[in-house]
């Protein structure tokens, strides 16, 4: 069996953004970076934090990651390397507006073609019932969509959401007892 997706946004899952800018969570540490769009010369660095251990604990899970961010393959340029994270392939964007007329979140349609019914989570801050209802009108796999708080970022229970859920896919259950 194919191993289902794990799509994986930046800010606020990774990078707890919304967190007190005088805060930084326990267990990040601060980067500065200039991804395109940001590299004005008199623009400051954008501020980022990241926690080093999040990569082993998203590759320990049962999944195959794929970047879900507008950081699109710079991701694996200014994030990957400071998680711990390999280069990972990354959803191009269709839209760049941030809400569709349907409601849904500019990211959802492509997610749901990107799948092309693979079992998959969404791991984001923006998710919403519009998301929910259109991936399950349109993708005929299982598919869960984790919020994570953007204040807070990915925390031990969002893993072990994620590992559960994994678990109990069709067919997940013995494949991992197995060894597969």
């Amino acid at each position: 069996m194919t191993r289902p997706l794990l799509f994986l946004d930046v800010d606020g899952p990774l990078n707890p953004f919304a967190a007190k800018a005088s805060r930084r969570p326990e267990g990040y540490t601060t980067h500065r970076m200039r991804p395109r769009g940001w590299d004005h010369p008199r623009a400051k660095p954008l501020r980022v934090w990241l926690n080093p251990g999040h990569g082993a604990q998203l590759l320990a899970l049962p999944y195959d990651l794929v970047w879900a961010t507008t950081w699109a393959d710079e991701a694996n340029t200014w994030i990957a390397p400071n998680v711990g994270l390999p280069d990972l392939p990354h959803v191009d964007w269709s839209c760049d507006d941030y809400s569709r007329d349907d409601g849904t979140y500019f990211k959802t349609h492509d997610l749901v073609d990107y799948a092309a019914g693979r079992p998959f989570v969404w791991v984001d801050d923006e998710t919403g019932p519009a998301d929910r209802e259109y991936v399950a009108a349109h993708h005929g796999a299982p598919a869960l969509l984790h919020h994570v708080d953007p204040r807070k970022g990915l925390l031990p229970g969002d893993f072990e959401a994620l590992a559960a859920w994994a678990a109990q896919l069709p067919g997940r259950a013995g494949e991992e007892a197995a060894g597969g």
